[in-house]
């Protein structure tokens, strides 16, 4: 049997081993979930979240599932043979309520340049549909692109997928057109994923104070009341969560 190594921070590795935790049968299960989770959505087609969603799509926030059915009419609207990352990024924005417009504002991103941007690049890519055309179904990037959003809110400890665990994986896609655009305005992996941590550790306090407990994959987007003080509070949170990385060594992607 193949074996895999799994690496961990000295601390976490003592405290595993003064607990006797059974490390082999938990990497086991937890890489069987988030298999099953990438197998389902490389199978699913945008057309099966008119349907009550199963598998890895269960996961998914509406908001998230609101920008996915977004995305395709957009493809359709627009003659496209696939949905491509392009009409992801594009349906976030559309959608207009959801955290990833409000970590890209915190980042100084500000959604109506990625919009611009965004128009400008598809006008330059846009292909002909050829007859054998879907766009219900996802395009490679863009396939890529959800099976990343998925593995990102699994390494950050979430049981669900919202538009801010879409928008990093969008931007950590290589070949997509969304994170072309995404990374020439500075929205690069590792401050979008910061600023992620960061955006949901203040949520996750204001919720606290406010007697609502954690997110959960209904409320994981900031509701609108929230907004002006969670964007507050992005600052100090990213910055002492990077000071935290450089004393430690580490970054968030390690």
């Amino acid at each position: 049997m193949p074996k895999i190594n799994v690496y961990l921070p000295d601390d976490l590795a003592e405290a595993v081993k003064q607990s006797g935790v059974p490390v082999s049968a938990v990497c086991q299960r937890a890489l069987e979930q988030a298999v099953r989770r990438v197998t389902a959505i490389r199978e699913a087609a945008l057309a099966d979240l008119d349907d009550r969603p199963t598998g890895a799509l269960a996961h998914f926030a509406p908001r998230t599932r609101a920008v996915l059915k977004l995305a395709g009419a957009s493809a359709r609207d627009a003659g496209a043979p696939r949905t491509g990352t392009e009409h992801l990024l594009g349906a976030m924005l559309k959608e207009g309520t959801n955290l990833a417009l409000h970590v890209l504002r915190a980042m100084e991103v500000e959604p109506e340049q990625v919009a611009r941007d965004l128009s400008r690049r598809q006008a330059e890519v846009q292909a002909t549909a050829p007859p054998d055309s879907d766009p219900r179904q996802l395009d490679g990037p863009a396939a890529n692109a959800l099976e990343l959003a998925v593995t990102e809110a699994t390494a950050l400890g979430h049981n669900y997928i919202g538009c801010e665990h879409l928008l990093l994986g969008l931007a950590v896609e290589p070949d997509g057109v969304a994170g072309q655009v995404l990374r020439a305005l500075g929205a690069d992996p590792k401050p979008v994923r910061r600023t992620i941590t960061a955006a949901l550790a203040g949520y996750v306090h204001l919720r606290a104070e406010s007697g609502q407990g954690r997110p959960t994959a209904a409320s994981a987007s900031a509701p609108p009341e929230l907004a002006g003080v969670l964007r507050a509070e992005l600052e100090p949170l990213t910055r002492r969560i990077a000071r935290l990385e450089e004393h430690l060594g580490l970054t968030l992607e390690d």
